[in-house]
């Protein structure tokens, strides 16, 4: 009886082990987002592809595999599970930061629109702080954050609103307007830092029960 179980015993370890070397051996052909893709359809219930942004992330876990080439791989155990985290790529993308004053559309006028925005871009050359001006004039929330939007890439914001902004030619402090009509939304926006390069890597997160 005793050494049936040892058996058992043994042959669920074994069975264990040759499953998780497989699964590794899975994850070293796996050289591209497509081939991430693929694995995931296969295996959405325990994997999942996920973007760390150098800027935004700032975990342990972020940090160790911002550490790691393309191609790298990082593998955390647990008593009741294994999780292998693979970098698919690693690049560098341009971000952009401003801050700005949002103006309802529907319940002013083209005309007070534009009396309003010049009158908040005069007190800005003026000396006013912008941060005090959103804080005035801004119905959107952030305005309790003196307008601040943080980083965004393209495709982020809305085309009528970051294209101006990626593709303008405005230095750090220039002040400048901006319509949506398509949403009634007018802003002031005042652009407060220079584009800049982030590093971000895609993550192949995989985890299996440990037997």
């Amino acid at each position: 009886m005793l050494k049936s179980l040892l058996f058992i015993i043994s042959l669920l370890v074994t069975t264990a082990t040759f499953s998780q070397k497989r699964i590794e051996k899975v994850l070293d052909t796996i050289k591209t987002e497509a081939q991430a893709t693929s694995f995931l359809e296969k295996n959405s219930k325990k994997g999942k592809l996920i973007t760390f942004n150098k800027q935004k992330h700032n975990t342990r876990l972020a940090s160790d595999l911002f550490k790691l080439s393309k191609g790298g791989k990082k593998i955390y155990r647990t008593d009741t599970r294994k999780t292998y985290y693979k970098v698919i790529d690693k690049i560098e993308i341009p971000y952009h930061k401003v801050s700005y004053i949002l103006l309802d559309g529907t319940k002013k006028t083209p005309k007070e629109i534009n009396s309003l925005r010049n009158k908040i871009i005069s007190k800005f050359n003026e000396g006013y702080r912008f941060e005090d001006l959103a804080k005035h004039y801004s119905i959107d929330e952030n305005a309790t954050r003196g307008g601040d939007l943080g980083w965004f890439t393209q495709g982020d914001m809305h085309p009528d609103f970051e294209t101006p902004i990626i593709h303008g030619n405005f230095n750090v402090d220039d002040i400048f307007t901006i319509d949506v009509p398509e949403s009634n939304s007018y802003y002031v926006v005042l652009k407060t830092e220079d584009t800049k390069l982030i590093e971000e890597i895609k993550v192949l997160k995989y985890t299996e029960p440990v037997k």
